[in-house]
């Protein structure tokens, strides 16, 4: 009925494991290892990541504490600013008194010397002013 070559058997048996002796050597021994080597690549590429995070992170804080000098710094630059600005106003504002105490005093002299003119005009003039109303006075 069925007829089972042995010499066929054995050749198919021989033919087989010189197919998957050749696959073995040909396709998969390279293809693990191609897969095994992007493992590791891939495993070498997290670290990298993991370190340059680490790194990022300390220039990160590098960078805040930069900025919080250059804060410092800043306000320090404007209290010193304002401390000038307003040591400034402070002796203009101090000339400028100066000068009005002057000028009121000069002012004040000039109006006491015109009232003293003034009076003395009047004191002067205080003999005629009497005449005159004597003479309205008595024309009326």
């Amino acid at each position: 009925m069925l007829d089972i070559s042995p010499v066929l058997l054995l050749s198919s048996g021989i033919i087989f494991l010189l197919v998957v002796a050749r696959l073995n050597s040909c396709l998969f021994k390279p293809l693990l290892k191609h897969m095994d080597e992007r493992t590791e690549s891939i495993k070498k590429n997290m670290e990298d990541a993991k370190s340059n995070s680490a790194d990022v992170d300390g220039l990160l804080a590098e960078a805040n504490e930069i900025i919080s000098k250059a804060k410092k710094e800043a306000a320090a630059i404007r209290d010193q600013a304002y401390k000038e600005a307003k040591d400034s106003a402070d002796v203009k504002l101090a000339s400028a008194k100066l000068n009005l105490e002057a000028k009121t005093a000069e002012f004040a002299k000039e109006l006491q010397d015109e009232t003293k003119a003034l009076k003395d005009s009047l004191l002067s003039s205080m003999p005629q002013f009497n005449e005159s109303l004597k003479t309205k006075l008595s024309s009326i």
